[in-house]
């Protein structure tokens, strides 16, 4: 039951359920490609007369196209429908700590190009020069790719929802520092900018799969230099007044525990990010020394490559993160009740030695024994799902339910 709001609605039209079938009918192609007209019309309920009414406006929109032709025992060959994903591209930028990465997709999302990886400029200023100096090489070496329809970035970090200003990301340390427009004058592009951990779930809602959640309430966690964590329910990005709902990755799991990059104490994201695994490896606090040729080099897939080759050290160290993880999951059942969490990041490599450990800690915390028992699956780094996320700040609106009441 969802209550109107009598500030902020939209009054249905004449043409109010036409749209509607419209987006049905847009979404369905795109889900179910190739598709002909009398499948849709049969997975929609309609009459098929009514179903290539939409199909022609989609077609004169040249949101689909046509393409072969199937089969049939009697009667005219079906024509099959398509998405139109050709001559629009979108560049989807995901920044980290220490690199960030580039790609291009397709009006669906699909990559086009090879994904491009980068030390990232940690000064805003410089950042934006090299950004888009990139930026403007990539797009000028693939004029096949057609018009490019603006750039999707992703930081870890909060993001103002009216302004697009970043409002904090304590791995990069910035604070309140404007990206977007200095972006877009530099590029000549639209630029969207957004949360990786709500990217990260935007780009599992928008997945062209057919084993999405059935209740529409899911949660992504992504587990890398920080703690991403995106949150889906009835089908829509948890937002909250401010544009920071979901943080679970500041909440604490103990108010006496390492101090975060955030500059509070016991955060989740102190105990879980890769960071915090090598530290308890190499048992100090890398975030606080100065890092000797060994730790500056040692990546968390090193750490993983260790526990697997037998080095008991590397092997706690990786399940005690898995024990933390599997707290602060608990915390995210007990709070949203998701039908699924998906998880992401370098750790998820070691599922097979952290599942067990993960898995145990949500069942001592979680409120009861259903709860338990939600629905986990990993999410690897061959995805790209940051990436994808950020494309999808361009691609998903023209698939996205319309606004009612």
């Amino acid at each position: 039951m969802r209550k109107i709001n009598p500030n902020n609605f939209r009054v249905a039209t004449r043409g109010t359920s036409r749209e509607i079938n419209r987006l049905i009918a847009l979404n369905l192609v795109r889900t179910h490609q190739p598709i002909s007209r009398a499948d849709l019309a049969r997975i929609m309920s309609m009459r098929r007369g009514a179903v290539s009414l939409i199909v022609n406006d989609l077609l004169a929109e040249k949101l689909i196209l046509e393409g072969a032709t199937g089969e049939s025992h009697r009667g005219r060959k079906p024509t099959f429908l398509y998405i139109n994903a050709q001559g629009r591209s979108v560049v989807a930028v995901d920044v980290r700590v220490s690199r960030t990465s580039m790609m291009v997709t397709d009006f669906i999302g699909k990559q086009l190009v090879s994904v491009i990886s980068f030390p990232t400029e940690r000064e805003p200023a410089r950042f934006v020069a090299d950004l888009s100096k990139r930026i403007k090489k990539l797009v000028s070496e693939h004029k096949e790719l057609g018009e490019c329809l603006g750039i999707g970035l992703v930081v870890p970090g909060m993001v103002d929802r009216a302004t697009s200003r970043v409002i904090h990301a304590p791995t990069l340390g910035w604070r309140d520092v404007e990206i977007l427009e200095p972006l877009a004058a530099a590029t000549g592009l639209a630029v969207k900018i957004e949360n990786s951990g709500k990217a990260c779930a935007l780009a599992q809602m928008w997945a062209t799969r057919s084993d999405a959640s059935p209740t529409g309430d899911e949660v992504f966690v992504s587990v890398s230099d920080g703690i991403g964590v995106g949150v889906v329910v009835n089908g829509e990005i948890m937002r909250g007044r401010h544009n920071i709902a979901g943080e679970f990755g500041h909440v604490p799991l103990s108010i006496d525990g390492p101090r975060c990059l955030c500059g509070a104490t016991g955060c989740w994201e102190a105990y879980i990010s890769n960071l915090a695994t090598l530290s308890r490896y190499f048992g100090k606090d890398l975030r606080e020394v100065k890092q000797a040729a060994e730790t500056a080099s040692f990546t968390i897939e090193d750490l993983i490559a260790r526990a697997r080759s037998g080095d008991a050290k590397a092997l706690a160290a990786v399940k005690s993160t898995a024990r933390y993880l599997g707290l602060g999951m608990a915390s995210i059942v007990n709070a949203i009740d998701p039908g699924r969490i998906y998880i992401g990041g370098e750790i998820i490599s070691a599922w097979d030695l952290i599942e067990a450990d993960v898995r145990a800690a949500l069942a001592e915390r979680a409120l009861s024994p259903d709860a338990a028992k939600t629905e986990i699956r990993t999410v690897s780094m061959n995805e790209q799902p940051r990436l994808r996320g950020a494309a999808a700040l361009f691609t998903a609106p023209a698939f996205a339910a319309p606004a009612l009441a």
